[in-house]
Protein backbone atom coordinates (compact mmCIF):
# COMPACT_ATOMS: atom_id res chain seq x y z
CA UNK A 1 0.00 0.00 0.00
CA UNK A 2 1.34 3.79 -1.10
CA UNK A 3 0.13 6.30 1.70
CA UNK A 4 0.08 9.67 1.42
CA UNK A 5 -0.28 11.81 4.76
CA UNK A 6 -1.27 15.06 4.84
CA UNK A 7 -0.95 17.79 8.18
CA UNK A 8 -1.99 21.23 7.82
CA UNK A 9 -1.38 22.88 11.16
CA UNK A 10 -3.17 25.51 12.65
CA UNK A 11 -0.76 28.25 12.88
CA UNK A 12 -0.72 31.70 14.04
CA UNK A 13 1.24 34.31 12.56
CA UNK A 14 4.02 36.21 14.70
CA UNK A 15 5.13 38.95 13.25
CA UNK A 16 8.13 39.03 11.22
CA UNK A 17 11.71 37.99 12.44
CA UNK A 18 12.61 35.73 15.30
CA UNK A 19 10.25 33.42 16.28
CA UNK A 20 7.95 32.81 13.46
CA UNK A 21 8.59 29.15 11.33
CA UNK A 22 9.54 28.12 8.42
CA UNK A 23 6.07 27.64 7.07
CA UNK A 24 5.15 31.32 7.94
CA UNK A 25 7.92 32.42 5.95
CA UNK A 26 7.33 30.93 3.25
CA UNK A 27 3.26 31.44 3.17
CA UNK A 28 4.39 35.17 3.66
CA UNK A 29 6.40 35.24 0.64
CA UNK A 30 3.52 32.69 -1.13
CA UNK A 31 6.07 29.92 -1.50
CA UNK A 32 4.34 27.47 0.86
CA UNK A 33 2.16 25.85 -1.71
CA UNK A 34 4.65 25.46 -4.31
CA UNK A 35 7.19 24.07 -1.41
CA UNK A 36 4.49 21.46 -0.29
CA UNK A 37 3.65 20.25 -4.09
CA UNK A 38 7.36 19.50 -4.47
CA UNK A 39 7.70 17.51 -0.83
CA UNK A 40 5.02 15.88 -1.74
CA UNK A 41 5.54 14.69 -4.99
CA UNK A 42 9.06 14.01 -3.39
CA UNK A 43 7.46 11.49 -1.15
CA UNK A 44 5.22 9.72 -3.71
CA UNK A 45 8.38 9.43 -6.13
CA UNK A 46 10.76 7.85 -3.18
CA UNK A 47 7.40 5.49 -2.49
CA UNK A 48 6.90 4.28 -6.15
CA UNK A 49 10.66 3.75 -6.66
CA UNK A 50 11.63 2.16 -3.66
CA UNK A 51 8.10 -0.48 -4.45
CA UNK A 52 9.41 -1.20 -7.91
CA UNK A 53 12.99 -1.62 -6.56
CA UNK A 54 11.64 -4.10 -4.18
CA UNK A 55 8.96 -5.87 -6.15
CA UNK A 56 12.22 -5.81 -8.80
CA UNK A 57 10.00 -3.62 -11.41
CA UNK A 58 12.17 -2.25 -14.08
CA UNK A 59 11.16 1.21 -15.53
CA UNK A 60 10.54 -0.63 -19.43
CA UNK A 61 8.13 -3.22 -17.18
CA UNK A 62 6.18 -0.67 -15.64
CA UNK A 63 5.32 1.52 -18.90
CA UNK A 64 4.14 -1.88 -19.78
CA UNK A 65 2.31 -2.79 -17.22
CA UNK A 66 0.52 1.02 -17.57
CA UNK A 67 0.12 1.15 -21.35
CA UNK A 68 2.56 4.00 -21.45
CA UNK A 69 6.24 5.19 -22.55
CA UNK A 70 9.40 4.99 -20.56
CA UNK A 71 10.05 8.78 -20.82
CA UNK A 72 6.32 8.86 -18.95
CA UNK A 73 7.77 6.58 -16.12
CA UNK A 74 10.84 9.15 -15.95
CA UNK A 75 8.36 11.96 -15.61
CA UNK A 76 6.65 9.86 -12.98
CA UNK A 77 10.04 9.32 -11.08
CA UNK A 78 11.30 12.98 -11.09
CA UNK A 79 10.80 14.16 -7.66
CA UNK A 80 10.65 17.39 -9.11
CA UNK A 81 7.96 17.03 -11.68
CA UNK A 82 4.86 18.27 -9.71
CA UNK A 83 2.68 18.24 -13.24
CA UNK A 84 1.56 14.58 -12.75
CA UNK A 85 -1.90 13.97 -12.06
CA UNK A 86 -3.72 11.35 -8.90
CA UNK A 87 -5.40 9.29 -12.31
CA UNK A 88 -1.26 9.00 -13.27
CA UNK A 89 -0.07 7.93 -9.71
CA UNK A 90 -3.11 5.99 -9.37
CA UNK A 91 -2.49 4.16 -12.54
CA UNK A 92 1.12 3.33 -11.22
CA UNK A 93 0.10 2.07 -8.26
CA UNK A 94 -2.82 0.24 -10.00
CA UNK A 95 0.13 -1.74 -12.21
CA UNK A 96 1.86 -2.46 -8.94
CA UNK A 97 -1.04 -4.29 -7.11
CA UNK A 98 -1.29 -1.92 -4.69
CA UNK A 99 -3.46 0.50 -3.43
CA UNK A 100 -3.16 4.46 -3.04
CA UNK A 101 -4.24 5.71 -0.19
CA UNK A 102 -4.36 9.44 0.19
CA UNK A 103 -5.61 10.95 3.85
CA UNK A 104 -6.17 14.62 5.53
CA UNK A 105 -5.59 15.11 8.60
Amino acid sequence: MVQLLMDKKQSTMKPQGIGTSFDDFLEAEGMLAEAEAVAIKRVIAYQLEETMKKEHITKTEMAKRMKTSRSAIDRLLDPLNTSITLATIESAVSAMGKRLQIQMV
